[in-house]
């Protein structure tokens, strides 16, 4: 595993990397686990031929998709390996019989299968458990690729 950027040693938990080697084999593939998320959602290429290490990854760490399935826009991908996501939504008030419209910011881990999206994509996101103080979800799927203004309100 070549992604060593950080002080301590990062590898796959289930990977053994001591493998000893046998007299007269040539084999450079190097172990990866992988697995699928299931609910449909396929595993990217990335995360099968790449060579990144990522605990809090969906398909090669130990995180399980459980709970809710939100779809929201990029709105700012400032953190390390995370983002913020912008959900919009109308809110009935009963007494003008009409809607107004809000919004929610949800933080979400990105895998680094998917470090190539922008601000304004449509992205799917699933909940698993805390990953830290204000994360709980984690990019499944990028959507649909748009470059729209930050603050637009998305349902119309």
């Amino acid at each position: 595993m070549s992604e060593q950027t950080e002080k301590a040693f990062q590898k796959q938990a289930g990977v053994f990397l001591n493998k000893k080697r046998q007299v007269g084999a040539k084999t450079n593939k190097e172990a990866r686990w992988t697995k699928h998320v299931g609910l449909g959602i396929k595993t990217p290429i990335e995360a099968v031929q790449g060579t990144y290490i990522d605990k809090k990854c969906p398909f090669t760490g130990d995180v399980a998709i459980r709970g809710r399935l939100l779809r929201g826009t990029v709105r700012s991908m400032k953190m390390k390996r995370t983002l913020t996501i912008r959900r919009d939504y109308l809110h009935y008030i009963k007494k003008y019989n009409r809607f107004e419209k809000r919004h929610k910011n949800i933080s979400a881990h990105v895998s680094p299968a998917f470090l190539d999206m922008k601000q304004g994509d449509t992205v799917l996101i699933g909940q698993c458990r805390p990953l830290s103080k204000t994360v709980r979800f984690n990019v499944l799927k990028v959507i649909a690729t748009a470059a729209s203004d930050k603050k637009k309100f998305a349902k119309f």
